[in-house]
């Protein structure tokens, strides 16, 4: 494929194709009408589809989440769209009493078929209450599907898949993952959950990367094939469900195990993912580490930003270490990603 959209570009064509062909799609969330779009995820929806389904939102996200359940319990199918994961806060009882478990407590009767978008992820000047990667917690509950794409490609294909899906969705997205472009087909297609990517094959450690630890792990693997360590890349994309028998074959052949979260690490996707493999296999004395946020609230300057969250020379690092368990240390330079350079503030 040559045709290549940005992750934001392959997001608004999975909505606006979805939305002309199913009517019942809507979207709202404060700022999808806004000329910006939702870093352009959103932009000219309200026009081509009108302010009845596309439509901003009060600053008050339980009560538009009970609207978007609603909207779902009656046939429609919302996407909600929050421009930050740590507002979703506002609304866990209706997403995790209500819309979960709907469908469980009225026998299978009635379907939530909700989109609940949230970004995530760095970016200086956010601090402690606009940075947080939450969806550890989605995890935790059964009747929530939780998706976290790295690539266009999926992106766009996870999209169409939540809107059609009879289920509450978290879709969670990367704010510097809106910049990463590639192969989109035009056509629509929607990818089944529950299955992992392999980004980059390998044979001396496996690296799994959520969300946009998938492309750091990329530019991590780049500086170990620099030393000679072959790192086998996996984006999971679906975090709930979770392809454990793809990673868990990938760790059966490299024999060591790195997997780095844009989240904390105690309780979290990293702790899931190790322990489901080492479950699978049997544990077998697999060498692993986990990466993720330092344990303390993220912080609000750039320069503590970049000791807070890990980078390619930080992974590069560690997937090192355990590739070459008890030889000389070594340490990549650091380079900030280009997206990183290019953000120049906090909204």
């Amino acid at each position: 494929m040559t045709r290549k959209l940005s992750y934001a570009e392959a997001l608004l064509e999975a909505t606006h194709q979805e939305m002309a062909i199913d009517p019942s799609v809507l979207v709202l969330g404060m700022g999808v009408d806004d000329c910006r779009g939702i870093y352009g995820t959103t932009k000219n929806l309200a026009a081509d589809f009108g302010p009845e389904r596309c439509f901003d939102t009060p600053l008050s996200e339980d009560a538009m989440t009970g609207v978007a359940i609603g909207a779902a319990l009656g046939g429609l199918r919302p996407v909600h769209v929050h421009i930050r994961m740590d507002f979703v806060l506002l609304c866990m009882n209706q997403l995790l009493n209500i819309a979960a478990k709907a469908r469980y407590m009225y026998g299978g009767t009635v379907s939530v078929p909700l989109v609940v978008r949230s970004v995530i992820g760095r970016s200086w000047g956010q601090g402690a209450q606009h940075s947080q990667g939450l969806h550890s917690l989605f995890m935790h509950i059964p009747g929530l599907k939780v998706v976290a794409p790295s690539t266009p490609y999926d992106a766009k294909g996870c999209l169409v898949q939540a809107i059609r899906d009879d289920n509450p969705v978290m879709f969670v997205e990367h704010r510097m993952l809106h910049f990463q472009r590639g192969a989109v087909p035009e056509e629509l297609y929607a990818l089944p959950f529950g299955k992992a990517r392999i980004l980059a094959p390998g044979s001396d450690v496996t690296i799994v990367g959520v969300s946009y630890m998938a492309v750091e792990a990329m530019r991590a693997a780049a500086l170990l094939a620099e030393v000679g360590v072959s790192a086998e890349v996996i984006d999971p994309v679906s975090l709930l469900p979770l392809d454990i028998e793809t990673i868990a074959s990938s760790v059966a052949k490299t024999g060591r195990l790195l997997v780095v979260d844009t989240a904390w690490t105690a309780c979290g996707a990293t702790a899931e993912i190790v322990t489901s493999v080492m479950e699978r296999l049997g544990g077998r004395g697999i060498p692993f580490r986990r990466l993720g946020y330092a344990a303390s609230p993220c912080p609000t300057t750039k320069n503590l930003e970049n000791l807070y969250y890990p980078n390619p020379a930080t992974i590069a690092q560690a997937a090192y270490a355990l590739a070459r368990e008890g030889g000389k240390p070594w340490q990549p330079l650091s380079v900030e990603a280009p997206e990183v350079v290019e953000f120049k503030g906090p909204f």
